[in-house]
């Protein structure tokens, strides 16, 4: 067993039910953490929960691009356990790889944004309510190095995580 790193810490993850998210949750309870899941999977979400256990984990059904999903992902941690150490923006889709920018839809662009730039945007606006105030707290974004490598990726998902790049 490994000494409990995160004993008595809380943390919001957003897209953890599945894929890095998920893992993070399981590495995060591992070393002592509460975390609270965000994510739009229901079904998935709960199912981790389920498997972390209630005293470790809950599920909190949040669309990362509506502010007011965020605002109250964030108040349900507060009001369940009193603080929030630890923010984790992970939510994140990638799109279609179409090295042909003049075959990639505009709407679909604008989706990946809002996922992937705008969520870490409005986890962290609404982290900081919490946080500040407390004098602490940790806020962690998934980038990718997709962002550093042209033609990987989608141009949507290369441009959202070189602007989560700090």
């Amino acid at each position: 067993m490994c000494e409990p790193r995160l004993e008595g810490k809380v943390a919001l993850i957003t897209g953890a039910a599945s894929g890095i998210g998920e893992s993070t949750a399981r590495l995060f309870t591992k070393h002592g953490a509460k975390v609270v899941i965000a994510d739009i999977q229901d079904d998935l979400g709960k199912k981790v929960c389920k498997e972390l256990g209630q005293s470790s984990a809950s599920f909190v059904q949040c669309d990362v691009t509506k502010e007011s999903d965020i605002e109250t992902a964030v108040n349900t941690v507060v009001a369940k356990y009193g603080k929030l150490d630890i923010m984790h923006n992970n939510a994140g889709i990638g799109g279609i790889a179409n090295p042909n920018i003049l075959e990639n839809e505009k709407s679909e662009f604008e989706n990946i944004i809002s996922v992937n730039l705008l969520g870490p945007f409005l986890g962290a606006k609404h982290a900081v309510r919490i946080m500040i105030p407390n004098r602490g707290g940790t806020i962690i974004t998934t980038a990718s190095t997709c962002s550093t490598i042209g033609s990987v990726a989608s141009h949507a998902y290369t441009s959202s995580k070189h602007g989560c790049w700090d």
